[in-house]
Formats: structure tokens, C-alpha cells, sequence
């Protein structure tokens, strides 16, 4: 996926209202916006990225229906996080108690809240570098947990609250830890 920043802060600096008003206004393109402001625009996935997406997504859909314990998000949600940025996961999830605490139009707008849990799946083209700094971004603005899945590469990183980045080669499935009880992602198929 390719991204260009933009910086509007000279001219103007965009309020919370005006960035949603631009994603509504311009809704097949997927914007983004760091702490400092700067509005980033993505690029639509290829084929291969945007199925594994979906695959993964399910997966997540499938754990929650059955647990209910909370609410799974697909790339098109855009949160507002406690720095600022506003920022659309590849899939995220937020515990039941602390979704239920947001009023109906902070769930109806970008909602001012980090996820517990976030998951990147790189595209051929994203920067690792960038990518790695987003998700270091999430945990720093409480997000528990974290994975970012590099195909490429065959490697997936694991963010956690307080810890150093883990690094797997290949992994087989992996486990939602004490964030996604019960909660187990097959990755056989993202390797093969």
C-alpha cells in the first residue's frame, strides 16, 4: 500500500470535526492523520493483502460472536487515540465494559478510544520502519496488544504494554494471550 503525507498545518490546522467531515466528503479514499496532524493517504490494498484481510478479520468475528466480549473492527474504522493521531487498524477489538462507556456519537464518529488489541498486516509496499513505528504508537497510546504480520518476510512482532517487541519467524497460530481470551489466530495459511 502506498502513503503520501501532507501537511495542511500551515494553511490550516484541521479540527476533529473537519478531518471526519473530509474522510466523509471523500469516501474512497482512506485517510489517516499522526499527532502532529499531517494527513496520510492510503492507497487501496492489492488482491492478495486485502484477502488475507479478510480472512483474519473473520477469524476475529467468528471468536467474538461466540464470547461476546467485545467488538471487532475491520481497516475502514478510523479511532481517534489519545495523542491525537487518527489511525485504522487492519483489524482491532475493543472490550464490551469500555465500548459500552463511549456515547452513541463518539461510536458513530471515529471513536476517541485506543483498542485493547490491534493487528497490522503488511502490504509489499508498506515501510516496515513506518509500520513498526504505528505500532509502537497504539501501545503507547494503551493499546495491550499488538501483532504485526510482515508476509514478506515470514515474521510477525508482538506488542505488549510495558515489554520489548517479540519477534517470531513463521509461527504456526498464536494465541490472544490474556486480551482475547480463548482466542487463538491459525497462521498456516498466511505463510503458505
Amino acid at each position: 500500500m502506498l502513503t503520501f503525507t501532507v501537511n495542511l498545518n500551515p494553511i490550516i490546522k484541521l479540527t476533529d470535526e473537519q478531518f471526519y467531515q473530509l474522510c466523509r466528503a471523500n469516501p474512497d479514499v482512506k485517510f489517516e492523520r499522526n499527532a502532529t496532524g499531517e494527513i496520510i493517504i492510503m492507497s487501496p490494498t492489492g488482491g492478495e493483502t486485502g484477502n488475507f484481510n479478510s480472512e483474519i478479520n473473520a477469524d476475529f468475528v467468528i471468536w467474538n460472536r461466540r464470547t461476546k466480549l467485545g467488538k471487532v473492527f475491520d481497516s475502514s474504522t478510523c479511532f481517534k487515540l489519545p495523542n491525537g493521531a487518527d489511525r485504522s487498524p487492519d483489524v482491532a477489538w475493543i472490550q464490551k465494559s469500555r465500548w459500552d462507556a463511549l456515547t452513541t456519537e463518539e461510536k458513530e464518529k471515529f471513536p476517541p478510544i485506543a483498542p485493547d488489541f490491534v493487528l497490522e498486516l503488511m502490504s509489499p509496499t508498506d515501510s516496515l520502519k513506518e509500520t513498526q513505528k504505528k505500532m509502537q504508537e497504539y501501545i503507547d497510546n494503551g493499546v495491550k496488544l499488538g501483532w504485526l504480520i510482515n508476509r514478506k518476510n515470514r515474521r510477525l512482532e508482538i506488542y505488549r504494554q510495558g515489554k520489548a517487541v517479540e519477534l517470531l519467524e513463521s509461527p504456526t497460530e498464536l494465541s490472544g494471550e490474556d486480551v482475547l481470551l480463548g482466542f487463538v489466530l491459525n497462521l498456516q495459511f498466511i505463510w503458505n
